[in-house]
């Protein structure tokens, strides 16, 4: 009864460890990290449109996985839109996470948002609580730093975040596409100290060199037509290779003549991406303007034209979408669903639908809810021809005992 303990309750441990899990998954609701979730440091290999822009990714991709093993410090990626910087802070924070740490991913400007949305009355958490979380979580990643607006106040939050953590050397991982020089004094003096942080540079967004925004890669319109599609698909159900050979059909109707939209829906590897830069080629060689997009680089190129290094207007790269005579959405869905990601795909697919634009759509899942904008017009009977495609992955292993046996044959 002496013992200064004594009458005083404490958490036994399954409820601390129950406490931690709730933090963890209240954090991952946060981060939003959409597609990028799977996203593997091990998985990634080098690419780049010139021998620099690759030696540059290859350099910052060995520092990503020796920082993924010991992360302390700050390590930052910067560069232009579309040089992967965001892929590899998605691999270090699902390492991270694999090996039980506690990581929260955002995108600064959504961060600033889920702060302010925190002095609502329906407010899930409060400010204390979740700003508390964004600068003591033991791993955090900003993506995208310095696209949010610059007012007083979301400079004074940003800086505090990492005004601590560089106090306390938590493990911190940021992307910009930002020139340095351009960011705020005080973050330049936490983010850019030799003792705590790692620069690791990209070079320039890869639309400011050979590849245009909005073109079809070269090795893809190389790799990808009607003829080199194989529409027996691997091996599988009859049903999978029967959706298969309805696709094809559908496709090579749609590219001889592109009216209305074309919406391929299946799993990841079951060729509906090779389909629609195939329907791209047949348009090309007519001699017909392309827009091709994946659809998370299309956002991050609308982000970047923000920017005072942008080589285009925001207003000029919009229209050019919204405008194209035949636009390649590639793996909707697979975008961070933020209020302005989802207002900007929005606009362009209200504007197509209502002029009637070809376009042509790939999708693992079409939207769904009856007040979903975005699901009315993929389900417009009138306009939109739906494509399900239920073969399996044309890159397990599964299809290679098929492949051995015909070339035994021959």
């Amino acid at each position: 009864m002496d013992h200064p303990d004594f009458g005083r309750a404490f958490p036994c441990t399954c409820r601390r460890e129950r406490g931690a899990r709730d933090r963890l998954d209240r954090l991952r609701r946060f981060s939003n990290m959409g597609s990028l979730a799977s996203v593997s440091l091990e998985a990634i290999t080098p690419a780049g449109a010139s021998a620099e822009a690759r030696a540059r990714f290859e350099a910052a991709l060995t520092a990503a996985r020796a920082y993924a093993e010991a992360p302390r410090g700050c390590f930052m990626l910067i560069g232009g839109s579309g040089t992967g910087k965001t892929h590899l802070a998605a691999g270090i924070a699902n390492h991270l996470m694999e090996r039980g740490e506690a990581v929260f991913f955002t995108f600064v400007p959504d961060l600033l948002d889920h702060l302010r949305a925190t002095y609502g009355p329906d407010a899930e958490v409060s400010y204390d609580e979740l700003f508390e979380q964004v600068k003591t979580v033991p791993v955090l990643v900003l993506d995208d730093l310095g696209t949010h607006s610059t007012t007083p106040w979301a400079e004074e939050k940003v800086y505090q975040v990492l005004n601590h953590r560089y106090l306390n050397d938590l493990p911190t991982i940021v992307t910009s596409s930002v020139a340095l020089d351009r960011l705020d004094a005080r973050l330049q003096q936490r983010l850019l100290d030799p003792r705590t942080s790692r620069v690791m540079d990209l070079g320039a967004a890869a639309s400011a060199g050979g590849q245009r925004v909005g073109a079809v890669p070269h090795e893809m319109l190389k790799r990808m037509r009607f003829e080199s599609f194989e529409p027996a698909g691997a091996a599988g159900a009859a049903e999978g290779r029967e959706t298969l050979q309805a696709a094809i059909a559908m496709s090579t109707a749609f590219a001889r003549d592109p009216h209305g939209w074309l919406v391929l829906v299946g799993d990841s590897g079951c060729g509906k991406t090779h389909l629609a830069v195939a329907v791209a080629n047949a348009a090309l060689q007519r001699g017909e303007e392309v827009f091709f997009a994946f659809v998370p680089d299309l956002l991050d190129h609308l982000r970047y034209t923000f920017s005072p290094d942008s080589r285009v207007t925001y207003d000029e790269l919009f229209d050019r979408v919204k405008q194209t005579p035949l636009l390649v959405l590639d793996d909707l869905g697979s975008e961070t669903s933020t209020p302005w990601a989802n207002e900007k795909l929005y606009q362009i697919i209200v504007h197509r639908h209502n002029a009637r634009l070809p376009t042509v759509i790939t999708t693992r899942a079409i939207p769904t809810g009856s007040n979903n904008p975005i699901a009315s017009r993929l389900n417009d009977p009138r306009l939109v021809v739906v494509m399900p495609i239920t073969a399996p992955d044309y890159r397990q292993p599964s299809v290679t005992p098929r492949r051995k046996r015909a070339a035994g044959a021959g």
